[in-house]
């Protein structure tokens, strides 16, 4: 992989691990981060191999939310240039572009699972509502932070989380601008599982993701993909959509592999997904 300022990653057992890595700064969202998780994702998507992602971070927070220099910069995104009309058109562009850095995980075919420590705060929980799955230690809490210095929140949060969580509390964090803790994100069902310290929370969300690369990555893709269809559109659409994935995604190969590892009693051993095409 790449020289990243504000990530690590390791890829390892076809499982990706991605660390945020400015905890000084509370890894805090600024400019390069926007552009390079994209990169980070796509490039781990390419090849086929890895079949499950951790996005997880360092220091005593998770994420602090979109670094406050990026909206004083001279050079901000989306700032005036000499006409109105150009420089809103700009700006609807650039949060476009910043909604695009989280919704890589849904285009990605493989599952991305977070796992929170301490405070995930503004654009930080736009960025895990997009995650496949969310694990968290004890003393995290999550913050809809932009209600809070007097702005809409607009990169995923207000449109995923109502999804993830019964309306009612999700507009009610989004209203009120409260730290949501963690037993309550779990309450909700915002978090699948609690750990009771940050190691314990990198060990056990990798478990989970190297028992999501032992199945067939085809599968798993699907799956995705067919959660994600049926998030947004009604059940008919989903089970219309389903049947003509399965007309030319399903073949019998991982299928038979899979009976056929049970009964010699090893595990099954399923290809990687193809390359992405590179574009013409």
């Amino acid at each position: 992989m790449g020289d990243w300022r504000c990530f690590e990653v390791e890829v390892a057992d076809q499982v990706a691990h991605v660390r945020m890595s400015r905890p000084d700064e509370l890894n805090s969202m600024v400019r390069e981060f926007w552009n390079e998780l994209p990169a980070i994702v796509r490039e781990l998507d390419a090849g086929g191999d890895v079949r499950a992602m951790v996005l997880s971070s360092t220091g005593r927070h998770f994420c602090a939310g979109m670094d406050l220099a990026v909206f004083g910069s001279s050079d901000a995104p989306g700032g005036a240039d000499g006409e109105t009309g150009r420089s809103r058109a700009q700006l609807r562009q650039t949060a476009l572009m910043l909604q695009d850095s989280f919704t890589c995980f849904e285009k990605a075919r493989f599952p991305v699972l977070a796992a929170v420590h301490g405070g995930c705060i503004g654009g930080a929980v736009d960025m895990v509502c997009a995650a496949d799955m969310r694990y968290a230690t004890a003393d995290a809490f999550f913050v809809i932070q932009e209600i809070n210095i007097g702005m809409t929140a607009d990169v995923g949060t207000l449109q995923r989380l109502p999804k993830l969580i019964p309306d009612g509390v999700a507009r009610e964090y989004a209203y009120t601008g409260r730290r949501m803790p963690a037993a309550r994100a779990v309450e909700v069902g915002l978090v699948n599982e609690l750990f009771a310290t940050h190691d314990e929370l990198v060990e056990g969300v990798l478990a989970i993701a190297r028992e999501i690369a032992s199945k067939s990555p085809l599968a798993v893709w699907g799956s995705k993909e067919m959660l994600l269809y049926a998030r947004d559109h009604t059940v008919a659409d989903s089970l219309d959509h389903i049947a003509t994935w399965q007309t030319g995604m399903f073949q019998p190969g991982d299928m038979l592999e899979a009976f056929t590892a049970k009964g010699e009693g090893r595990d099954a051993d399923y290809p990687d997904l193809l390359p992405r095409p590179e574009q013409f």
